[in-house]
């Protein structure tokens, strides 16, 4: 899929990462949060073939429990380009261990297995701003709940102004570089470009999608099911 551009600047294999190791407590399943079925094919299938489809990938790296590492290669659509490695405790555990393995990367998308039904075209669109000399890109969409800011009894504390504020989003996408720096220290974060922004390093934004949800509660769950539901009716 890479192609060198001839001049060197901003080209080079696009590597997605993918934790999947989360144990998904909200979500109240037995089995690991990724490997959940979402109309019948596991968040992580989904979320892979979502990769794929963009055409932007030329490799993928899955990080999962460790005792699920052998099965995991039957959840993946069929000649998927990836590779299956053990993940840790911690999200961040579980970066470490892709960027281990991600040598050959120039740029890395750290991708949740959560976001399953992210749009092929948000992922094309993160690393094409990737390809035009960005460090960090992510994507977003505007908060529209009123927020608060509470203290530990409680109490609400203040009210953020919203029109500033933005909920961020995956695929997360990096300079190979940049985000290998971020991850020499030991801090965790919730998200990667949380890291990236301590080394003083613009991250840039773009226009999310609705569909870039997180899986996280059965409530997401449902809202998954229905909307592949309508997809499979739209496409009869």
């Amino acid at each position: 899929m890479y192609e060198p551009d001839g001049s060197g600047r901003n080209a080079g294999p696009v590597i997605a990462l993918v934790p999947a190791a989360g144990r998904g407590e909200r979500l109240g399943a037995a089995a690991p949060k990724a490997f959940v079925p979402v109309g019948g094919t596991p968040m992580l299938g989904l979320a892979v073939g979502g990769l794929m489809a963009a055409g932007v990938v030329d490799e993928i790296i899955v990080m999962v429990p460790a005792q699920l590492v052998e099965a995991t290669a039957d959840l993946l659509p069929p000649a998927a380009p990836a590779r299956i490695v053990a993940g840790g405790a911690e999200r961040t555990d579980s970066v470490r261990a892709g960027l281990a393995g991600a040598d050959a990367a120039a740029h890395i998308l750290v991708h949740d297995a959560a976001r399953a039904l992210t749009p092929p075209d948000l992922i094309a669109r993160v690393v094409a701003e990737l390809r035009a000399g960005r460090s960090a890109v992510v994507p977003v969409l505007p908060v529209v709940d009123t927020v608060k800011s509470v203290d530990t009894a409680g109490v609400v504390t203040g009210t953020p102004d919203r029109s500033a504020l933005r909920a961020v989003q995956t695929p997360q996408g990096f300079a190979a570089d940049v985000l290998r720096r971020a991850y020499e220290h030991p801090e965790n974060a919730t998200d990667d470009a949380g890291l990236v922004e301590r080394l003083g390093i613009d991250v840039h934004t773009i226009p999310g999608d609705p569909l870039a949800f997180k899986i996280t509660t059965p409530l997401d769950l449902r809202l998954a099911e229905a909307v592949l539901d309508g997809r499979q009716v739209a496409g009869r």
